[in-house]
């Protein structure tokens, strides 16, 4: 048995100490550089007060902890269980626990009931709880073996009298993760940036049907098993600072620049939309925006929004009774979650339109700074064809997502689309407006320092209240999972350790001063099984950077795989790279990810040239990183020649390779493809070997983040500069044994 009693400090320091503790607050960690670094008092006040607590004197301090545990001892049923398959019981806590009898309730969420009565002397016995004189006893309550998987509620009476409610989550223990139809089981994808993609018909950046020719191109002459792409959330749409798919203003909806205008159903009937899309105007606008070397944000999304207002008026004609109903269908289906993000795209369009400096949500009129105030349900009520509207652009966003998923199913894909879940929300977007006690005031969330950043890193976007997601069942949580492999049959975790902790930085102080602070990481780590097992999704977190083993290790148990970089694979000793055969066969390998340099960039210093332009290194720093690289190109030339994937012929000293050739450009694909990790992801940059990443962190203005289109055009996949590159890959899948799943 295992006891818990509350701890009296002596002191202001000790209490604060401890109500850190109590509150997750990590005292110390080590960074990648194996440095300690300890919280300190000040850090600890300010992550406090953030929460909520009142540490103003010694005091306050000691009563906010009592008060606490206090109403924690006499929860007889805490607010929110999430309990495994295998071990269906929940925890009790019962001051008087002699001949009580205990019954519980629980409603399925298919609508049938289970019930059950036990006597209190017949559970079985875990602990106390002790406060002072006051005890608790801790009980276990076991529940029907047959309790499905799901998400239910419970209700518990004691002698007749209510004792407690509770959501109740019943999860598997292991993501999804297909049966290899061959012992080896490995496979492979395509990683593309779906803005980026350029072609003839598109308006100006890639689109879902741009997404199914790159699809059939990639299974029809390669054998890709999916198709991995960008975060496709929400966006402002505004260069340079709201183009960035890792902070959308919602996790919950799509971005309405890849809807492919020319197939909704509405155009077909649209006379308005069909003839103003034929004016010469409109055709030289779409002319420029395909040739543009960058994607224009702005102009691509104000050209499609004044089209698909003609079509959301075309729907409300209401000619298509079967169409509406759809639509109707759908948004019911959506609830609260679509009603929020739709009154807030209408606020934003209308107050910023009465006033060009209104740019986020907290410049706008205090009455509209809530969804719950009277001002914004009166706005939604007189505007409620606006909000109709955005609730349309989500409505065929879905249906479109959803045909390229299918789409890819049906072509052959064993997996189909691989979708990338971002880290944070916009502090300025609709998720904070809509959900803003979900969100913690007064702390960032950054990264400690590390190669790339010496003084760390601060997002600027607010760490989640856990508390309150324990309170409301987790509910946002598992619809930012279920909403994004509802389409899909693969997903990244960004940076997954936010499962289990995150960096914070209080306001004020700088990244390096951060600390990180625990999450609820094996409720959050269960209902990601569920959500995995019930839409068939491989899941793959992002385990770079900081991340101890006891992470690792629990990634690992639930069949969630790691995701492992080349230029990063290195052995501790000599800082050599890694062999073939030493990747971990439970993982997903790429070359590169957005943020760092592409292979041939990597070859020819792109990245560390495009930070000295950029200001983001002195001459000191650049010669150094410059020095590093030249140490790392050498270490990767040896690991490909000792592998035996280029020729005895070809130079062995890095410096006399001034660019990627083509044997050196097969040896790292072959690399990649005869890993032991079950899944190889070839990034499209590496396909058609450019030289420029998407994304320079640190920067803005000073480099187009997020603005890269493909060199090539989807039209030209097939060339006679293409197909070579095409066949070599293919081979070497084949070759590796990297087939279907």
């Amino acid at each position: 048995m295992s006891d818990l009693e509350f701890r009296r400090a002596t002191d202001y320091e000790q209490a604060l100490l401890f109500a850190a503790d109590e509150c997750k607050i990590d005292r110390e960690y080590w960074d990648i550089f194996r440095r300690r670094h300890e919280a300190s008092g000040q850090v600890r006040r300010a992550i406090l007060q953030s929460l909520g607590w009142d540490v103003s004197s010694f005091g306050a301090l000691e009563r906010e902890r009592e008060n606490r545990f206090a109403a924690f001892a006499t929860a007889t049923l805490q607010k929110t269980l999430v309990i495994s398959e295998t071990d269906k019981a929940v925890p009790l806590i019962l001051q008087a626990a002699s001949g009580d009898s205990i019954s519980y309730q629980i409603s399925l969420e298919d609508g049938q009931h289970m019930a059950g009565t036990v006597e209190s002397s017949q559970l079985a016995r875990v602990g106390y709880v002790m406060l002072g004189d006051q005890r608790w006893t801790r009980f276990r309550l076991a529940l029907p073996a047959e309790l499905p998987l799901g998400y239910h509620s419970m209700s518990l009476t004691i002698n007749g009298n209510v004792a407690g409610v509770s959501s109740l989550v019943v999860c598997p223990e292991r993501a999804y993760l297909p049966e290899n139809p061959t012992a080896d089981g490995k496979t492979a994808g395509f990683n593309v940036t779906l803005y980026g993609l350029r072609s003839d018909r598109n308006w100006g950046c890639g689109d879902f049907t741009d997404l199914e020719r790159t699809i059939d191109w990639a299974r029809n002459d390669i054998g890709f098993s999916f198709i991995g792409l960008n975060p496709l959330h929400a966006l402002h749409n505004r260069v340079p600072y709201n183009t960035s798919p890792y902070l959308p203003l919602s996790l919950y909806y799509k971005n309405l620049i890849y809807i492919d205008v020319e197939r909704v159903p509405e155009f077909h009937v649209c006379r308005c939309a069909q003839v103003l899309l034929r004016s010469h105007k409109i055709q030289d606008r779409l002319y420029a925006l395909r040739k543009s070397e960058f994607v224009a944000y702005a102009e691509v999304d104000q050209l499609k929004r004044r089209f698909l207002k003609l079509l959301h008026r075309e729907l409300r004609r209401g000619n298509a009774a079967e169409r509406r109903r759809a639509f109707d269908t759908y948004c019911k289906r959506e609830g609260d979650l679509l009603d929020n993000f739709a009154v807030y795209c209408a606020l934003d369009e209308i107050l910023h339109k009465q006033d060009r400096t209104r740019w986020t949500w907290q410049q706008w009129p205090e009455p509209f700074q809530s969804p719950e105030s009277e001002a914004t349900r009166r706005f939604a009520r007189d505007h409620a064809r606006t909000v109709e509207f955005y609730k349309y652009i989500q409505f065929v966003l879905d249906e479109q997502l959803s045909a390229a998923q299918q789409h890819a199913k049906q072509v052959g894909m064993p997996i189909g689309l691989y979708h990338d879940l971002a880290v944070a929300t916009d502090g300025c977007g609709s998720d904070l407006w809509a959900h803003r006690r979900f969100y913690v005031d007064g702390c960032r969330v950054g990264a400690p320092p590390d190669d790339f950043s010496p003084e760390g890193q601060d997002w600027a976007f607010p760490p989640p209240n856990a508390e309150t997601h324990v309170h409301d069942g987790y509910r946002l949580y598992r619809d930012s999972i279920r909403k994004i492999m509802a389409h899909g049959g693969a997903l990244r975790i960004d940076h997954v350790m936010r499962l289990f902790r995150l960096f914070w930085i209080p306001n004020g102080s700088s990244a390096s001063d951060g600390i990180y602070v625990r999450d609820n990481a094996s409720d959050l780590i269960h209902i990601l099984a569920l959500e995995s097992v019930r839409s068939r999704n491989i899941v793959i977190g992002e385990d770079l950077g900081t991340v101890t083993d006891e992470i690792r290790d629990m990634l690992a148990r639930f069949g969630i795989l790691s995701y492992r970089l080349f230029y990063f694979e290195k052995n501790s000793a000599d800082q050599s790279f890694k062999r073939s055969e030493q990747y971990p066969r439970q993982a997903l390998v790429s070359s590169t990810t957005h943020d760092l340099p592409t292979v041939a960039g990597f070859w020819t210093y792109r990245d560390i040239e495009a930070r000295r332009a950029a200001g983001l290194a002195d001459e000191n720093g650049y010669h150094s990183q410059m020095e590093d690289r030249r140490r790392d190109k050498q270490r990767l030339l040896d690991v490909l020649h000792a592998e035996r994937l280029l020729p005895d012929s070809y130079p062995r000293d890095a410096q006399h390779i001034p660019a990627l050739d083509g044997h050196l450009h097969n040896a790292i694909i072959g690399f990649l493809a005869r890993v032991s990790s079950l899944i190889l992801l070839l990034n499209q940059e590496d396909f058609t070997k450019e030289t420029e990443q998407q994304n320079l962190p640190g920067s803005t203005a000073q480099y187009p983040n997020w603005q890269r289109k493909m060199r090539v055009k989807l039209e030209d996949l097939r060339s006679d500069s293409c197909a070579p590159y095409a066949a070599m890959i293919r081979n070497q899948l084949a070759q590796s044994g990297r087939r279907l799943i």
